[in-house]
């Protein structure tokens, strides 16, 4: 299948991480039908910057943040993070890369073991890799819990379960952490807490992104919150990238349909604004048969006999702005 094209990638000089023709499919059971999850995507990051990833439920997203840390190993293409190919790596070799790449994972209540004290949690990755001596590991945990706002002598003696769910995922990030990484993954780390704990999270991440120069994958599908956080940001649909573009530039000139309709749905809390009327057509189609050509021409309004018949590929629309459209917003009449 074909891939949706690289002319928004980075010279492999500049990345930290790069993604090309990235393909994650699982088996339908015996029916040797296949979900395809990620079909031919391109992505990077250079250091420093935030990624956002963005899609309805479904898109891939997660799935592609899951095969950076080849889990699971992704069916097919390249994944180069830090010179290192991952996807040749053996299993021990991969387990040293990943102290190098951590994740904050959505639910933070069910990703941190129950009958554990938090400090311990946290502590584990070092005692794991025989990081320091023994004051120097609880030194250092000391250390990286205070830094994300949790008191280490009451994570000494409690579980995750005596703690909210925004704490949780402090002690989630602090885990992450530890090990000094140069690069998470954050999956969707603020869609299962509050609005306004969503903003002291948020607040959090960026303090440490700028302290520690950390480089970050922000998946969400709330675009909202996304262009707070990112430089940059890659929109999927139906394991494709459809348009990425930096923060700013997208969100004042969506031009595929499918992230213009994506802003416009986004709820604004006053009664007196107008609601925007969507055309948006018919129900997403399924991964396992997805349609040919453009994969969103099935519920997009100004599609043609073109988009059944040819996928698109992204380009430069100026700007470092790429989208694969056949009919851009800003070429219609």
């Amino acid at each position: 299948m074909a891939g949706t094209g690289t002319a928004h990638l980075h010279t492999a000089d500049e990345a930290l991480l790069r993604l090309e023709n990235l393909v994650v499919e699982f088996p339908v059971g015996r029916t040797g039908l296949k979900v395809n999850a990620v079909s031919g995507i391109s992505l990077d990051v250079i250091p420093g910057e935030t990624l956002g990833l963005v899609g309805e439920s479904g898109c891939g997203k997660s799935t592609t943040g899951r095969a950076i840390m080849q889990l699971p190993r992704p069916t097919s293409g390249s994944i180069i993070f830090d010179g290192n190919e991952l996807t040749k790596m053996s299993g021990d070799s991969m387990r040293k890369v990943r102290t190098n790449i951590q994740m904050i994972f959505q639910d933070p209540i069910s990703s941190l073991n129950p009958r554990r004290k938090v400090r311990d949690i946290v502590m584990e990755p070092l005692m794991i890799w025989e990081v320091g001596t023994k004051a120097e590991r609880a030194a250092k945990v000391d250390a990286t819990l205070e830094e994300v706002g949790i008191d280490p002598k009451r994570a000494a003696e409690s579980q995750p379960h005596q703690f909210s769910g925004g704490q949780c995922q402090r002690i989630s990030i602090a885990r992450a952490l530890v090990l000094d990484p140069k690069m998470i993954i954050c999956d969707e780390p603020v869609s299962a807490l509050d609005v306004s704990v969503q903003a002291q999270v948020l607040n959090l991440l960026e303090d440490l992104k700028a302290k520690r120069n950390l480089t970050l994958i922000f998946i969400a599908h709330d675009l909202a919150v996304v262009k707070n956080i990112s430089d940059r940001v890659a929109v999927m649909y139906l394991g494709k990238v459809c348009e990425v573009a930096k923060s700013d530039d997208l969100y004042a000139r969506p031009t595929h349909p499918y992230t213009d309709l994506l802003l416009k749905s986004i709820p604004v809390p006053d009664p007196r604004v107008k609601v925007l009327a969507t055309k948006i057509l018919g129900e997403i189609p399924s991964p396992v048969l997805p349609p040919s050509g453009c994969r969103f021409r099935t519920r997009c309004p100004f599609a043609t006999d073109i988009c059944a018949k040819e996928e698109p590929q992204l380009r430069d629309i100026g700007g470092e702005h790429f989208i694969a459209c056949h009919h851009p917003i800003e070429h219609l009449a």
